[in-house]
Protein backbone atom coordinates (compact mmCIF):
# COMPACT_ATOMS: atom_id res chain seq x y z
CA UNK A 1 0.00 0.00 0.00
CA UNK A 2 1.22 3.49 -0.82
CA UNK A 3 2.32 5.69 2.05
CA UNK A 4 2.80 9.42 1.75
CA UNK A 5 5.96 10.81 3.31
CA UNK A 6 7.01 14.38 4.08
CA UNK A 7 9.75 14.35 1.46
CA UNK A 8 7.42 13.41 -1.41
CA UNK A 9 6.52 16.23 -3.77
CA UNK A 10 2.97 17.41 -4.23
CA UNK A 11 3.22 16.13 -7.81
CA UNK A 12 4.20 12.65 -6.59
CA UNK A 13 1.32 12.59 -4.10
CA UNK A 14 -1.18 13.58 -6.79
CA UNK A 15 0.25 10.94 -9.14
CA UNK A 16 -0.45 8.30 -6.51
CA UNK A 17 -4.00 9.49 -5.92
CA UNK A 18 -5.27 12.69 -7.48
CA UNK A 19 -8.42 12.46 -5.35
CA UNK A 20 -6.43 13.68 -2.31
CA UNK A 21 -6.66 17.21 -3.73
CA UNK A 22 -9.63 18.07 -1.45
CA UNK A 23 -7.48 17.15 1.55
CA UNK A 24 -4.98 19.82 0.49
CA UNK A 25 -7.77 22.28 -0.33
CA UNK A 26 -9.39 21.71 3.07
CA UNK A 27 -6.17 22.84 4.73
CA UNK A 28 -5.99 26.03 2.68
CA UNK A 29 -3.49 24.68 0.15
CA UNK A 30 -5.17 25.89 -3.02
CA UNK A 31 -2.08 26.11 -5.21
CA UNK A 32 -1.95 22.51 -6.44
CA UNK A 33 -2.12 23.60 -10.07
CA UNK A 34 0.80 25.97 -9.70
CA UNK A 35 3.88 24.60 -11.50
CA UNK A 36 6.09 25.42 -8.52
CA UNK A 37 3.94 23.38 -6.15
CA UNK A 38 4.50 20.24 -8.20
CA UNK A 39 8.14 20.18 -7.10
CA UNK A 40 7.50 21.31 -3.53
CA UNK A 41 7.57 18.62 -0.84
CA UNK A 42 4.62 17.96 1.42
CA UNK A 43 6.70 19.27 4.32
CA UNK A 44 7.67 22.47 2.49
CA UNK A 45 4.08 23.13 1.42
CA UNK A 46 2.82 22.59 4.95
CA UNK A 47 5.34 25.02 6.46
CA UNK A 48 4.61 27.66 3.80
CA UNK A 49 0.93 27.47 4.77
CA UNK A 50 1.62 27.47 8.52
CA UNK A 51 0.48 23.89 9.03
CA UNK A 52 2.25 21.13 10.95
CA UNK A 53 3.47 18.65 8.30
CA UNK A 54 2.51 15.72 10.54
CA UNK A 55 -1.14 16.80 10.40
CA UNK A 56 -1.01 16.94 6.60
CA UNK A 57 0.64 13.50 6.42
CA UNK A 58 -1.90 12.01 8.79
CA UNK A 59 -4.85 13.26 6.75
CA UNK A 60 -3.33 12.26 3.40
CA UNK A 61 -2.47 8.76 4.60
CA UNK A 62 -5.88 8.30 6.20
CA UNK A 63 -7.47 9.16 2.86
CA UNK A 64 -5.16 6.79 0.95
CA UNK A 65 -5.88 3.96 3.41
CA UNK A 66 -9.64 4.54 3.22
CA UNK A 67 -9.67 4.59 -0.61
CA UNK A 68 -7.22 1.92 -1.82
CA UNK A 69 -9.24 1.41 -5.00
CA UNK A 70 -8.27 4.95 -6.11
CA UNK A 71 -4.57 4.54 -5.46
CA UNK A 72 -2.19 4.18 -8.38
CA UNK A 73 0.37 1.67 -7.08
CA UNK A 74 2.17 1.68 -10.45
CA UNK A 75 3.73 5.11 -9.99
CA UNK A 76 7.51 4.97 -10.17
CA UNK A 77 8.86 7.44 -7.67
Amino acid sequence: MAKITKDMTIGEVLAINMNVAPVFFGMGMHCLGCPASQGETVEEAAWVHGIDPEIVLKELNEYIEAHPEETNENVYL
